[in-house]
């Protein structure tokens, strides 16, 4: 059986999941994709950074319609994690605005999107209420 891989490549799986960034070595500017220079003051040297796996609600929108195949509705948001602000998408409540609340702390969770011809898990993330 093959081992499950990240959906995204700054997600880290194994016992203990979390997101990577890059931050820039000059100002500290955090990026979770690759960079050839930071888009805060052009520097070009970069280090990896652990995020915090616990965060507060900072923006979000209920998603009433979106691409064939995607079930809708969903939560889509920005959430902060110890200064450092996430994309993504809060599961595991319902997608109203009678449920999710700025400010509202949550914390990162995993879970399989699908598997590849050759059975190859892909897992993705989000983040869910920290009750």
């Amino acid at each position: 059986m093959s081992e499950p891989i990240p959906f995204v490549n700054y997600l880290v799986l194994g016992n203990d999941p979390h997101l990577v960034a890059n931050e820039c070595t000059s100002c500290s500017a955090r990026f979770f994709d690759r960079r050839n220079a930071c888009a805060g003051c052009s520097g070009t040297d970069f280090q990896s950074v652990d995020i915090p796996t616990q965060g507060v609600v900072r923006t979000f929108t209920i998603v009433s319609f979106a691409a064939p195949g995607i079930e809708v509705p969903f939560v889509s948001a920005i959430v902060d994690c110890g200064g450092t602000s996430v994309r993504t998408n809060i599961v595991n409540i319902e997608a109203s605005a009678d449920h999710v609340k700025l400010g509202m702390p949550v914390k990162l969770t995993t879970f399989p999107i699908g598997k590849d011809e050759e059975g190859v898990e892909a897992i993705n993330f989000g983040f869910e209420p920290a009750a």
